[in-house]
């Protein structure tokens, strides 16, 4: 009988790298993290729905005052979803036996059991933060960290106008973040289809790179010529915050940052906020209506649009690069075979980004204490190509 060979150690690390189920290392080291889970707008108050992330099937609602909630997807008595029950102050009633819980899991009543019974019953309870349009939880074991690593300034200025965006794409949460720490495939992926603004400010030339760990996650620098350098500020463990050109020349450009979240191993949702300089009265009407008629794009619901037509859309600010970053990370697979790649220079973003998932991860299996990552204490200085400056 001829026996399996064994994984040696760097391919079970690859292969971990993109399992997030809870109890898995990269799992833990991602539930240490608050983690966008929906659109604010997502769930009205006195209302819910239901949401997986991680693997886990869960239950987000709005109190009737409109605080948010976040809890297990299934009543504990017969396993019915919760979600379909209905909404009481702050608590949600399960629509089978009326078992109804609070924001925390705790049960709070049994109609037709003993009254003591409650305090035995609780479901998962999870912490929550709404910041900047996007509702935030915390599903790690123990107290919550403070909610300041996912802060950026320019999220928090009075003078911009604020839009968020949430999409599902079929691929592993992995995939994503690579993609945001390679610069080099901006030079390319972003000249498919069509050229939008985004593609012809950074050019097709090769850029000289640059990578450095901070205090909170990666600075990533690329250099394409003088006056065309490329600042990334990527936020551990998955999040990336980036400059995009406006509508026209002459509008500055819009601070975008990307969490990717993952719904489970083959499937990742995509939680944005927007920061669009405030121009005036006429030009912030005319970014709003928009995005009211582009923000809901996403590339999945055109997949042989894309894959098989080779048909890219028009709209370059919120449909075309999105569709180009769709098909370069979909066309990985659901979960792509990293044993398999053959890296090279232009993967040195790739390289330090696994080696800092790998580092925190291995602690985690040591039982060890993770690098205590925060905000930046400055600002980072996301640069735009001179010729797109006077517009910045």
């Amino acid at each position: 009988m001829t026996e399996t060979p064994r994984e040696d150690g760097r391919t079970e690390d690859l292969r971990a790298l993109s399992q997030t189920a809870r109890g898995t290392p990269m799992g833990t080291l991602l539930r240490q993290f608050w983690q966008p889970v929906a659109q604010s707008c997502d769930v009205a108050p006195g209302k819910a729905r239901a949401i997986r992330r991680f693997g886990e099937d869960l239950t987000l609602y709005r109190g009737e005052g409109g605080q948010p909630h976040l809890v297990g997807g299934f009543c504990a008595h017969r396993l019915t979803r919760l979600h379909t029950g209905w909404v009481e102050g702050d608590e949600i009633r399960c629509v089978y036996h009326g078992w109804k819980y609070d924001g925390a899991g705790q049960c709070t009543e049994m109609p037709a059991e003993r009254e003591e019974l409650c305090q035995t019953v609780r479901i998962d309870g999870y912490p929550v933060h709404e910041y900047c349009g996007l509702i935030f939880a915390y599903l790690g074991e123990g107290e919550a960290p403070v909610f300041d690593l996912p802060r950026k300034d320019v999220f928090e200025m009075p003078v911009r106008l604020y839009f968020t965006r949430d999409q599902v794409w079929p691929c592993n949460w992995l995939q994503q973040v690579e993609n945001s720490l390679d610069a080099t495939h901006v030079s390319f992926v972003h000249q498919k289809g069509r050229v939008g603004r985004f593609g012809n400010a950074v050019t097709q030339a090769i850029p000289k790179l640059d990578y450095s760990e901070t205090q909170s996650g990666i600075r990533q620098v690329a250099t394409r010529g003088k006056g065309n350098v490329r600042v990334s500020d990527w936020t551990f463990p998955n999040n990336n915050h980036i400059l995009i050109p406006s509508l026209r020349g002459d509008d500055r450009w819009i601070d975008i940052a990307v969490w990717l979240v993952p719904v489970d191993d083959e499937t990742t949702t995509r939680q944005q906020i927007y920061s669009v300089p405030s121009l005036n009265d006429a030009a912030d009407r005319m970014i709003t209506e928009h995005f009211a008629q582009h923000v809901t794009y996403n590339p999945a619901d055109h997949h042989d649009t894309l894959f098989v037509d080779d048909e890219f859309p028009e709209e370059t600010l919120l449909e075309l690069t999105s569709a180009q970053d769709y098909v370069a990370a979909v066309g990985q697979g659901a979960i792509v075979d990293r044993t398999a790649e053959r890296l090279g220079a232009s993967d040195a973003g790739i390289a330090t980004l696994r080696r800092l998932l790998l580092r925190e991860m291995h602690l985690i299996q040591a039982g060890a204490p993770t690098k205590q990552w925060r905000k930046q204490d400055q600002r980072e200085e996301l640069l735009v190509p001179e010729t797109e400056a006077g517009a910045a």
